[in-house]
């Protein structure tokens, strides 16, 4: 911890430029854990190699304590000194054996970070910089070493003692104890270390690579969960045939095992051979998941897998190239799960979650690069930028350079780097070399914050058949960098007969790479309009001056069914944001294309469900310099009414063309129905029918598995109707035991448009089952009530203030996750003069806290100064 005002006057700051090889190497590296959970003592024993021709002293990085003793070579060692939380040990040779011995106390940290106790278990999380908390060791991940690990612990308590790699031996002690070996041959950073000791149950089969090798696959549960790891086990299945058909990568280790435990910060960790995941994203069942939920577990479960080659065999330098491993291997997830069901759905979801956290981050005080240059915490920069925006960045190369070029391309990238740490240079200088492309201005990508906007024109020349699209990039200012180069942006483009409905020429892929352009298209007979960035194939905002009537014609006749989505979306803001300004707006447009949606039988349940809904509040309000909270939910709700009243009889059909009396089922066609579902009994509530909380309440009550059950209950949660209470008091009656779905009971009522919700929320916190201990309960009630824009900024700044209580309180327990809920306060200059000043004065009292961590206190000041 460190006082927040001494911080401010001179913050300690990691710089990119400052980067400096390691002073010494570990190649090897043997721990002995004697595990209990309140204290632990560790033997580490360090193979350390001099690197370079120097004489510093060797530093290893710790985590408040001192060791209990130090050797060199055999034999103790008193010539060492700590400085600050470093263990220093001069030297006199070029190649030692250091061992040291530790103590800790897993379950007093609360922090969630190195070895910790979870539901009875101990476990580890080390990224970025946890495993400085369980041993000394120089903690930064261009030190790969090889680990072999002995782990002793109480049997009956701990009958399970798993680490990285392979297992090597076992055995009993004869006092109650017992002991296991684990090896992995893999060089690796620090962060990848992971053990856990538990009573736990594993659902287990197994996997052929494409070398004709058996892997041992392993999900790791308390018993009572075991029946709720089959999705996730068949979701690693696929991911690894995936990763060999559309990567040629194979898995390397005998056994690959998966952890879930209820206490993480994150959502998993893709510790090598050893993944440890938070539970939300392992367990699930018709009763206790939604589809998104499944969807979340597939997609998680291929990612942290994904990560054996991207983030693992191939790991980032320093923690500057944090996009190299994550960027990469989100994309490679989207991709996975893109190929499970529907494509054009699942880039309208990632669209749709870039638009709402990585675009206001890049619009914001946060506004970082996805390589950044400097930083105080780097917890702070597990970021949408790094993550989702890292990923577009990945996307757009492989765009640029088509599939069979991109697979070349990243086969050269794994084949060069294997076994080192890397750098986003070397990924890009890869897909130059591989690809036969030259990148020289893409890079800019990666060292600059913001995201472009593209203003694009169309004229139409009849008498000539000349059609002429002039276009125009710019990336408005962001903290540090008021000045912004042009960028490389990948735009396809197409265009359609406004009379016809006819596609007037193939799709073209035009590289915008400066500040303005133009394309010519010739033999244009008729007046044109124009789908751009389809497939959303930059991450950019585009402006255009198609009017309403094009964007209609291009909701119901586009090709790319994304560039449908879009035009249906931006005729929906169009109207939403006039309404907001003006109080009123032209509904006509809006209403005749959904009805053309609705009523189009070539269209699925799944792609109908997505373009019909409106825009978020959030996303409506980042259309303006100031936010009106108020008005931009009266233009919505208005427009969701009028919507609702005009299709009743069309909502109605999509109702009951959606529904079904066969038993739940996970799949493409029955999740769509599902989701449809959803979608009209929503419109069906807002039309203000007399018997909308009754349909919503009979699905309710009869629902067969948990996405029909929570859409009724989101329904009535926004309601006045009695059975809301009814709704909410049963689901919470039938799971108060489980801790996962009871997550969803405070999110549903953090996230209502009901006018108490404030008061809801405040009562909330108080409610026995809400902890801040628990990452995930204080998401889903403090970070669901945070961007649930109408409530979250009532007038008086209660919700204001309600945030800042609890970050503060959190922070003394758990900074990451503290740190991490505060940027909802950061955008205070978005809005009016009244709501500004009560948000900075909560901002400037979370840094007037005595002894503030660095965490939280990273964030505030730069949502001060940004």
């Amino acid at each position: 911890m460190i006082d927040a005002q001494s911080a401010l006057a001179n913050p300690s700051v990691t710089r990119r430029e400052d980067y400096q090889a390691p002073d010494w190497l570990v190649p090897d590296i043997a721990l002995d854990v004697d595990l209990d959970p309140a204290t632990t003592r560790v033997r580490a024993a360090l193979d350390v190699t001099r690197n370079g021709d120097h004489d510093r002293p060797l530093r290893l990085d710790g985590g408040g304590f001192s060791p209990l003793s130090v050797s060199v070579d055999g034999n103790p060692h008193n010539d060492w000194r700590m400085e600050d939380d470093q263990l220093v040990i001069d030297l006199p040779t070029g190649r030692h054996r250091v061992e040291t011995e530790v103590e800790i106390h897993p379950d007093r940290n609360t922090q969630l970070m190195g070895l910790y106790a979870s539901g009875g278990n101990l476990c580890t999380q080390c990224e970025a910089e946890g495993f400085r908390r369980i041993t000394f060791f120089p903690d930064r991940p261009d030190v790969l070493a090889r680990y072999s690990v002995k782990m002793t612990a109480d049997k009956k308590r701990f009958p399970i003692l798993l680490a990285n790699g392979d297992p090597i031996a076992s055995g009993d002690l004869g006092d109650g104890r017992h002991w296991a070996e684990w090896r992995d041959p893999f060089p690796k950073p620090s962060y990848l270390f992971a053990m856990v000791a538990g009573d736990l149950a594993a659902n287990r089969a197994t996997f052929t690579t494409m070398s004709g090798r058996t892997v041992e696959l392993g999900i790791w549960v308390r018993k009572a969960d075991l029946a709720k790891t089959e999705h996730a086990l068949h979701a690693l299945q696929l991911a690894m045939a995936w990763d060999e058909q559309v990567y040629g990568r194979e898995y390397d280790l005998d056994v690959f095992n998966i952890v879930a435990v209820d206490d993480f910060n994150f959502g998993a960790m893709e510790n090598k051979g050893l993944n440890i995941f938070n539970s939300r994203y392992i367990l699930a069942d018709p009763d206790t998941a939604t589809d998104y939920d499944y969807d979340a577990i597939a997609a998680v479960v291929a990612h942290e897998y994904f990560h054996n080659w991207s983030g693992n065999r191939v790991t980032c330098r320093d923690w500057f190239q944090l996009s190299l491993k994550e960027g990469f291997t989100v994309f490679r997830d989207q991709s996975f799960s893109a190929d499970q069901g529907s494509a054009a759905v699942k880039r309208i979801e990632d669209v749709r979650s870039l638009r709402a956290s990585q675009f206001p981050e890049d619009n914001g005080p946060l506004a970082h690069p996805v390589r950044p240059e400097s930083y105080i915490e780097i917890s702070n920069f597990y970021t949408a930028t790094i993550y989702n925006k890292g990923a577009e960045l990945i996307r757009m190369m492989a765009t640029i350079l088509g599939k069979d070029r991109f697979r070349t391309a990243t086969d050269l990238y794994f084949d060069r780097f294997d076994g080192t740490a890397a750098t986003c240079e070397d990924f890009v200088r890869c897909m130059e070399e591989g690809g036969r492309a030259d990148f020289a201005q893409f890079r800019r990508w990666y060292s600059q914050a913001g995201t472009p906007r593209v203003s694009a024109a169309l004229d139409h020349d009849a008498g000539s058949g000349r059609a002429t699209l002039r276009l125009a990039q710019r990336t408005p200012p962001t903290p540090g960098q008021a000045d912004k180069q042009p960028m490389v942006l990948p735009l396809k483009i197409k265009l359609f007969g406004g009379a016809t409905g006819a596609a007037l020429g193939e799709e073209q892929l035009y590289l915008l790479d400066q500040p303005e352009s133009e394309i010519v298209f010739e033999g244009v007979s008729e007046a044109p309009v124009l789908s751009i960035n389809r497939g959303f194939s930059a991450p950019v905002i585009v402006e255009s001056d198609r009017s309403a009537a094009d964007l209609a014609f291009l909701s119901a006749h586009d090709d790319d069914p994304f560039a449908r989505y879009e035009a249906m979306q931006q005729l929906m803001l169009d109207t939403l944001v006039t309404a907001t300004e003006l109080g009123r707006a032209d509904h006509g447009p809006v209403i005749e294309a959904v009805r053309r949606t609705l009523e189009d039988p070539a269209l699925d349940h799944a792609f109908v469900a997505e373009a019909v809904l409106l825009p978020s509040d959030s996303f409506i309000g980042d259309q303006f310099e100031t936010v009106d909270p108020e008005a931009v939910f009266r233009a919505r709700e208005a427009l969701r009414r009028d919507l609702g009243k005009t299709l009743a009889p069309l909502w109605r059909q999509a109702y009951a063309d959606a529904s079904t009396d066969a038993p739940f089922v996970y799949s493409p066609a029955a999740k769509a129905d599902r989701r449809m579902r959803t979608v009209a009994l929503g419109y069906i509530a807002a039309s203000g029918a007399e018997d909308a909380f009754d349909v919503a309440f009979a699905q309710f009550e009869k629902a067969d598995n948990m996405t029909d059950r929570m859409g009724a209950l989101t329904t009535l949660a926004s309601g006045n109707s009695d059975k809301r209470v009814a709704a909410l008091d049963i689901f919470y009656n039938r799971y108060s035991t489980d801790a996962l779905v009871l997550d969803k009971w405070f999110q549903t009522q953090a996230l209502s448009a009901r006018d108490d919700t404030p008061a809801v929320v405040e009562e909330l916190a108080r409610h026995p089952d809400f902890t801040l201990a628990n990452p995930n309960r204080a998401r889903s009630l403090i970070g669901a009530f945070s961007v649930n824009q109408r409530a979250f900024h009532a007038a008086g700044g209660a919700g204001y203030r309600f945030l800042a209580d609890n970050l503060i309180a959190l922070d003394r327990l758990n900074p990451q996750t503290a740190a991490k809920l505060l940027p909802p306060l950061g955008r205070w200059r978005r809005f009016d003069e009244t709501r500004a000043a009560l948000m900075k004065a909560e901002l400037e009292r979370i840094l007037a806290v005595p002894g503030l961590s660095k965490d939280l206190f990273e964030q505030a000041s730069k949502s001060l100064e940004g």
